[in-house]
């Protein structure tokens, strides 16, 4: 065999390991993606699930706050544009102004709802309620769950966002368009904590 024939060789060779390399850097980065977006898709099931409840939650509570009503008003308010916000954020869960604007707009809920918990403490008879007691419970039960929930999310993110940006995955994904995911962050001290129920 002559000189040529083995450089040919050891150049088909160099290709095929760096196509390889290229392929199985790829598919890491596409694997990471499709982890951090399904770990979202855990968190917009809980989220649904907490904006199906706080409309019960509101009604159950109308017939005893009839003086409240703009608390009640805030409340809906907050659930109609945390659901908008996570919509948008269920159509790309790595989208940075989704996730902020879903953030933000979790902390609007929370808040909201922590000014119904408190006003609920004001009336035993709301407190005393079998079917508010139940539906509160729903709700710090759900709410622990989207906490951890976010963990996982953002852990996946993590995992991904580090892949991307480290020699030589970097490269692979700056040629096919890996842009960074967005962390679900805390935005307020009062978000950190599930609304704090008691009766």
């Amino acid at each position: 065999m002559s000189g040529l024939g083995i450089a040919l060789i050891g150049a088909l060779i160099v290709v095929v390991l760096l196509v390889m390399f290229v392929v199985g850097g790829y598919n890491r980065l596409v694997a990471l993606r499709n982890r951090y977006k399904n770990a979202y898709s855990q968190i917009d099931v809980q989220l649904k699930r907490r904006y199906d409840l706080i409309p019960n939650l509101v009604e159950t509570a109308k017939g005893y706050l009839k003086h409240e009503r703009g608390t009640l008003e805030a409340v809906i308010t907050a659930r109609n544009a945390a659901s908008s916000a996570s919509a948008r954020a269920v159509a790309n869960p790595g989208d940075p102004a989704a996730m902020r604007e879903l953030s933000s707009a979790e902390t609007a809920l929370t808040g909201t709802l922590s000014r119904l918990f408190a006003l609920s403490e004001a009336y035993p008879d709301l407190k005393a309620n079998t079917t508010m007691m139940r539906l509160m419970e729903e709700l710090t039960s759900t709410e622990n769950k989207v906490a951890f929930a976010r963990q996982a999310y953002n852990d996946s993110v993590m995992t991904y966002n580090t892949q991307r940006e480290v020699f030589p995955s970097n490269i692979i994904a700056g040629v096919f368009n890996f842009g960074p995911a967005e962390l679900f962050v805390i935005e307020s001290p009062e978000q950190k904590e599930a609304p704090k129920v008691q009766f």
